[in-house]
């Protein structure tokens, strides 16, 4: 028997089919082992020593292949093949040496780039060893970010209250977020205008000609810059005549774009199925690992973590079969078309993602397939035929018409663009993130000396807009053309940046939260190097020659550890008014913009004589008043979205906005909406100077709620909060449906559950108030954490028990009501599948897992323990094999 190791159980099931009965195919569920999350896991002082750990369920795993490999003929490594794959077969190795588990069982590691019968069956005949250059590659790179990590963010902590951590990667794509919307602040528009000239041909054919040139001077785009020029020149036209000066036809060709990296990939999946990177890669790793095709488990795309685009010889040529059948000979270029990555830093060893069979149609898989599985399917298929279909062939045509009016001649000119065969364009065309207007129309038939005749003259303003934000897809591709980060790690940098709040997605573009500007401007004041652009970017050069066995790769740490160490040292000195100084700065024309009427921006609304500054505070940044604490104002650092007028003064602070949304029809009090320390707030009348008067009714809004989309009929509903959803079905008592600091939630006497994402506090339903309490009464977990039914994945056939996957405190688990199995991090509740549920419930039942027993069990156990005659001996015993438990999960990389 030989054993087989891979990443996931549905990599396993698929492989395991192909292999046969000889072979017994094991998943790892990804890593195994981690750097623990607590100081000295990396050791400079030991030359970069590193601690690894076994979690439990990696020793849950490591446990089952070492009971596999007992008596097996091979252990086969084949995890993907890449830097983290070789990690990952490198930990399994490293784990069972250490147990000495293999007593002289050969070891060998194969990879394959896409998992068919054909690919697996060639692989296993190549076997090799370990990529030790690989490896080192990862444990450099994983040091890094750990010494990066665990040094600076609780600097962040310290220095800068509400920051939640800082990263090698993720603080360089933040700063260029960040960077994108000052040049947005800064952007001062200039007003220029177009000339149109609507022209007809003697044989009454009309087209439009722009002003390009006047008095033998070539007019640019913002050359009009004023109405008045604007003027002068339509009225010059209106009394010109025209005629054709010249007229030049080129044929051009457009060539496809190559088949899909892996940033290439995440970029059109955005643009065009609106897909977030995370996504992408979720669905992209099913399709490559395996699905059922007509009672077939299959990988129908090759492996999607690429920063190559070259195909096999023999995809090329299967490709070109099956254009020929599909579009004709005619769609076939007489030579096949070859590749090569222009971005920086890019490895090739890898195929681009494509197809593992181009016949395999995405008509004929799509029944086959989850929606979302079927549209990126569809997009990598015509995107790697149409990488090898014939150009496009185009004509362009430019006519140059002379307008004449006394002496003076005025230039104009037309373009257009006609498509004379189609190529690649009749199956795929390439998505932009900032559409630009292209002259794609057909002109009339005409020559030089045709006299033309003026139709009309149009004069049009315009003004320069300012750069666009980063989408997702814009901010991947920049971070690849700067050569930041790996193909594996663009949408896990991503998703940090949003999970940490840094920023925000509007109208599908990339904004930075204050927290985030904040947390740039101090890196950028104290820690410049480490957030340039050119310094990560030779980082993950420097990387890339370890994994070429070019240099050692603790050499690389030494060279980083010796002037970031200094760094960090610095800091230690380091004052909040100096952090202060530093950030009133440099985010000064953000918090404190132009008013435009020559006034002071920092003057405080409220006092008059204050000056407002950057505060910091036990829940992070906010502005306030140097008259503090006779002037009270404070707000946050950018304004909300709250416009109107008024100091909004308070004994609790003031705020610059101040809007009016309308009276309370019960009460007749105004109804405001107000900029807030923590953000925007309703409040329902004025508060009151008396002593002892009672607070003005107030009301948070909801998260993802804008400010703009308030209108009084969700205020007045919002302010009556809480409210009466339904009766408890066993008590008979009122369920509420509220708003907390922990955002909506609802209440059954002292019973709270939060709601879900995607239910809303002011229309969630009694019978969708009354699962969650009832969920929650029955042990969904603690304090206001909401009890999550779950969404079924169906029976299991051998115990019979239903497998849900479910949203828990510490993450996604599947639960089939007696074992509970938290799900790794290579694995999402939304693409769990019921194989793969039934498989990490076996193998937390085999390790000995369960449900936690209940702390009433608990205290019994412990007091029956502590009856006896030595209960001190006894108490003292119970604790040291927890700690040889757990001294034996951990190993190290020396």
């Amino acid at each position: 028997m030989k054993v087989v190791v891979v990443e996931s159980p549905a990599k396993a099931k698929t492989i395991n089919k192909y292999l046969g009965r000889d072979y017994e195919v094991i998943a790892s569920f990804g890593h195994i082992r981690d750097l623990p999350p607590k100081d000295g896991s990396v050791d400079p002082e030991q030359d970069f020593h590193m601690v690894w750990e076994l979690a439990d369920r990696g020793a849950s795993r490591v446990s089952e292949i070492a009971k596999a490999v007992k008596g097996a003929d091979k252990l086969i490594l084949a995890t993907d093949p890449d830097r983290e794959g070789e990690a990952i077969s490198w930990h399994v190795l490293e784990a069972l040496t250490a147990r000495k588990a293999l007593k002289g069982i050969p070891v060998e590691r194969v990879t394959f780039n896409a998992i068919t019968k054909s690919s697996v069956e060639a692989a296993m005949r190549k076997p090799r060893e370990i990529d030790q250059a690989l490896v080192d590659a990862y444990l450099a790179r994983r040091a890094l970010d750990y010494l990066v990590g665990f040094n600076l963010s609780p600097v962040l902590w310290r220095k800068l209250p509400g920051a939640r951590s800082a990263g090698r990667v993720q603080s360089v794509a933040l700063r260029l977020v960040v960077e994108r919307e000052m040049e947005i602040e800064r952007f001062k528009p200039r007003e220029y205008w177009t000339l149109i000239a609507t022209l007809t041909t003697a044989d009454g054919a009309t087209f439009e000609a722009r002003l390009v040139g006047a008095d033998g001077k070539r007019i640019q785009r913002l050359d009009v810059g004023t109405g008045d020029e604007a003027a002068a020149f339509r009225r010059d036209l209106e009394l010109a005549t025209f005629q054709v000066a010249s007229v030049e036809a080129k044929p051009a060709k457009r060539h496809p774009q190559p088949p899909f990296t892996t940033s290439t990939l995440q970029q059109e999946a955005s643009r065009k199925l609106g897909m977030a990177p995370a996504q992408t890669m979720r669905v992209a790793q099913r399709l490559y690992e395996g699905v059922d095709i007509g009672g077939e488990t299959v990988g129908i795309i090759t492996y999607m973590r690429t920063d190559g685009v070259d195909m096999a010889p023999e995809a090329i040529q299967d490709a070109r079969r099956v254009i020929g059948k599909e579009f004709g000979d005619r769609y076939v270029p007489d030579v096949p078309r070859k590749y090569s990555v222009k971005a920086k830093n890019a490895q090739e060893a890898h195929e681009a993602v494509r197809p593992t069979d181009m016949g395999r149609l995405p008509k004929m898989v799509a029944r086959h397939l989850e929606p979302e599985q079927a549209k990126l399917y569809d997009l990598i298929w015509t995107r790697t035929m149409a990488s090898q279909m014939e150009s496009a062939e185009l004509e362009r045509t430019t006519v140059d018409v002379t307008a004449t009016v006394g002496p003076r001649q005025i230039d104009l000119r037309a373009t257009g663009q006609v498509v004379k065969f189609d190529g690649f364009l009749t199956l795929y065309q390439e998505g932009k993130d900032d559409e630009e207007d292209e002259e794609s129309r057909r002109l009339p038939p005409m020559k030089a000396g045709d006299p033309l005749t003026r139709e009309r003259i149009s004069a049009t303003q315009h003004f320069t807009e300012p750069p666009p934000r980063y989408s997702e897809a814009s901010l991947v591709k920049r971070m690849e053309e700067l050569g930041i980060g790996r193909p594996s790690t663009y949408a896990a940098v991503l998703q940090t940046l949003r999970d940490r709040e840094y920023v925000k997605i509007e109208k599908k573009r990339l904004q930075p939260e204050d927290k985030g500007r904040l947390v740039t401007g101090f890196l950028e004041s104290f820690f410049r190097r480490y957030v340039e652009y050119d310094f990560t970017a030779g980082l993950e050069e420097q990387l890339d020659r370890v994994s070429n066995a070019e240099i050692d790769w603790r050499a690389v740490l030494r060279d980083f550890w010796r002037d970031f160490s200094a760094a960090i040292a610095e800091t230690k000195e380091l004052r909040v008014t100096d952090v202060l100084e530093a950030l009133n700065g440099l985010l000064g024309p953000h918090i404190f913009p132009d008013k435009g009427d020559g006034s002071n921006p920092r003057t405080c609304p409220t006092c008059g004589s204050g000056q407002l500054s950057l505060k910091l505070g036990k829940f992070g940044a906010f502005i306030g008043c140097s008259n503090y604490p006779e002037c009270k104002y404070t707000r946050q650092l950018s304004a909300s979205g709250v416009d109107g007028e008024g100091d909004g003064s308070s004994a609790e602070g003031g705020q610059p906005g101040v809007r009016v949304l309308g009276n309370d029809p019960a009460t007749g009090l105004p109804v405001t909406l107000r900029d807030g320390r923590f953000g925007p707030f309703l409040q329902l009348g004025e508060a009151s100077t008396e002593k002892d008067a009672a607070k003005p009714k107030r009301s948070s809004l909801p998260k993802g709620l804008s400010p703009s989309d308030v209108d009084l009929e969700k205020a007045l509903a919002l302010l009556a909060l809480p409210r009466e959803v339904a009766r408890h079905p066993e008590t008979g008592e009122p369920i509420l449906a509220n708003l907390g600091r922990f955002g909506p939630y609802v209440q059954h006497g002292k019973t709270y559950a939060n709601l879900g994402k995607d239910d809303d506090v002011l229309e969630i339903g009694g019978n969708r108030a009354i699962d969650l309490i009832v969920a929650k009464e029955q042990g969904g977990g603690r304090g206001r954490a909401a009890a999550d039914p779950g969404r079924p994945l169906g029976t299991d056939a051998a115990s019979g028990r239903d497998l849900v996957v479910k949203a828990g405190k510490y993450g996604p688990y599947v639960t089939d009501g007696e074992v509970n199995a938290t799900l790794p991090k290579t694995m999402t509740a939304e693409a769990l599948t019921l194989d793969e549920a039934i498989a990490l419930v076996n193998a937390k039942r085999a390790a000995g897992g369960g449900k936690p027993a209940k702390r009433g069990a608990v205290r019994k156990t412990s007091a029956r323990k502590a009856t006896g005659d030595k209960p001190a001996a006894k108490k003292t015993a119970t604790k040291k094999p927890a700690a040889k438990k757990a001294a034996a999960k951990k190993s190290s990389s020396g």
